[in-house]
């Protein structure tokens, strides 16, 4: 009877350190690779080039904040028609602060007539962040150095829409000719333009940019990119992973401001699936976001 038991106890004894070595040695190596993957945000037919600087160039609110500084009464009154002129035609609104401001306004030099007509002042934006579909203006600056010589603001309204991010254009009667005269008008195509691009929501819009997984045996290891490309700055969420449809793993994402992004890399996450042929990974959004179908993507066996 000692042989039996012997053999029994040898017997459970290789089970065992089979079950072991299966379970906790790496003895294969399986890479995964994307098999869905959807980025697309439905933002129409924006911005022809010809218009703005870059495409699609906005700041993230249509309320947008400014600050006058150390301007003469005038000048300080044509900013203001400015401003006016703006929120009348299109769907944005400026709001006047004591610090911070989106849009300073300077008026502290000269320039010379030139032919009758007059060059009076510069503007444009002064800080862009290219985020998803979109050349998100977070700062603009205007000069403008002489009064206007028109009942309008004409001066005014073509460096305002300089901030905004339109370009000059060949046509002397629109308002973003080169060189100014009191006849000018803003185009149609601009005033429809802003309001296409500001119909987009303020929201943030967390998306994966790249993502590759290894197993080692049981043991998983994971390399994870993820940008807000959105037009807000995105809340703290987490980030979950699974092993086909066991999560497995819960990761914490901090806040990311818009156009920043985060890259996450993790190591020997053991896996207690018998067989693993897909990695998901989502983002936990609950909160509102420019497309959510982009919150979810699958690693697949290569």
């Amino acid at each position: 009877m000692g042989w039996k038991i012997a053999i029994s106890l040898a017997f459970i004894f290789v089970t065992l350190s089979l079950l072991i070595l299966y379970w906790f040695v790496p003895l294969s190596t399986t890479e995964f690779t994307f098999s869905n993957y959807n980025t697309e945000i439905d933002t129409g037919n924006l911005s022809p080039q010809a218009l703005q600087f870059y495409p699609n160039m906005r700041f993230d609110s249509t309320s947008i904040t400014y600050k006058i500084h150390n301007c003469v009464l005038q000048k300080r009154d044509e900013m203001i028609r400015a401003f006016k002129v703006i929120e009348d035609k299109t769907v944005l609104n400026f709001k006047p602060v004591l610090d911070n401001e989106e849009i300073s306004i300077h008026c502290d030099s000269t320039q010379e007539i030139e032919g009758g007509l007059f060059i009076a002042g510069e503007g444009g934006p002064t800080n862009i962040t290219k985020s998803g579909d979109f050349n998100v203006i977070s700062n603009g600056k205007i000069l403008l150095y002489r009064e206007s010589k028109c009942s309008d603001p004409n001066v005014a309204t073509h460096e305002l829409l300089h901030v905004l991010g339109f370009d000059h254009v060949s046509n002397k009667e629109d308002i973003m000719y080169p060189v100014s005269n009191c006849g000018q008008q803003i185009s149609q195509s601009t005033i429809d333009l802003i309001d296409e691009l500001y119909i987009v929501p303020s929201y943030p819009d967390l998306s994966f940019e790249n993502a590759s997984a290894i197993m080692h045996g049981k043991y998983l290891n994971l390399n994870i990119s993820i940008r807000n490309a959105g037009l807000s700055r995105s809340p703290k969420t987490t980030v979950d992973i699974y092993a086909g449809t066991s999560k497995i793993k819960e990761i914490d994402l901090e806040s990311l401001e818009i156009g920043h992004g985060r890259i996450i890399s993790l190591t020997n996450i053991w896996v207690s699936k018998l067989s693993v042929e897909n990695i998901g990974i989502s983002i936990v959004s609950n909160f509102d976001e420019l497309d959510k179908g982009n919150n979810h993507i699958t690693l697949s066996v290569k």
